[in-house]
């Protein structure tokens, strides 16, 4: 959990002449919303779209939140009735793509998403919908989740490329999971930092 200001003290029971303090800490990956054992990227990226309307930005949609109804201000939306609508995150760095997870609007309106597919790969040609796919979105229904494997897909872009005229792309989240093997092993760092003087330790 967080916490403002907080702190850590050793009492070393005497006062001593300070030479050195060693601090040895953990790398730590930031995990998704189910656990996964490797980072939710999209967190990460930045994302964008064809339009926006009113307050629902491209970025709504990586905020970590899968709250699924769009007046809450959770969700992205691109301007009604638009040709060929798409959704896209950078992410920065190219990586091995192996599952891409889609929460689709759940207050109403979920047959909107029907038809979009999931693109991925390194290229902005088209505004990334020429990549190669990962999947279709087909009927999430009263599942507003759902999970897509993309078989270790490589690329930096993801993209949701809802073709077609008189089209609307809403998104609520959408979350991006590589293989491990893009990823340093967890291991302990240890720092130093020189101090002179003596030091009163209460």
């Amino acid at each position: 959990t967080s916490q403002s200001d907080p702190w850590w003290r050793v009492d070393l029971k005497k006062v001593y002449t300070i030479g050195t303090v060693l601090i040895t800490s953990t790398v730590e990956l930031e995990n998704g919303l189910d656990g996964y054992p490797s980072p939710n990227l999209a967190l990460k990226g930045e994302a964008t779209q064809s339009s926006t309307l009113s307050f629902a930005a491209a970025s709504k949609a990586i905020d970590g939140r899968r709250n699924s109804f769009y007046t809450n201000g959770f969700c992205s939306h691109t301007a009604e009735d638009e040709t060929d609508p798409w959704w896209r995150v950078d992410l920065q760095h190219s990586f091995t793509i192996t599952t891409v997870k889609v929460t689709n609007r759940g207050d109403c309106c979920a047959e909107r998403l029907d038809g979009a597919e999931i693109r991925i790969g390194n290229s902005l040609e088209n505004n990334g919908n020429n990549n190669p796919k990962c999947g279709t979105i087909n009927s999430l229904g009263s599942s507003p989740t759902h999970t897509f494997q993309c078989n270790e897909m490589e690329g930096r872009y993801i993209t949701v490329f809802l073709p077609g005229p008189q089209k609307i792309l809403t998104m609520c989240e959408v979350e991006v999971f590589a293989s491990l093997s893009a990823f340093p092993s967890p291991s302990q760092t240890t720092s130093g930092w020189g101090c002179a003087g003596t030091v009163l330790i209460m």
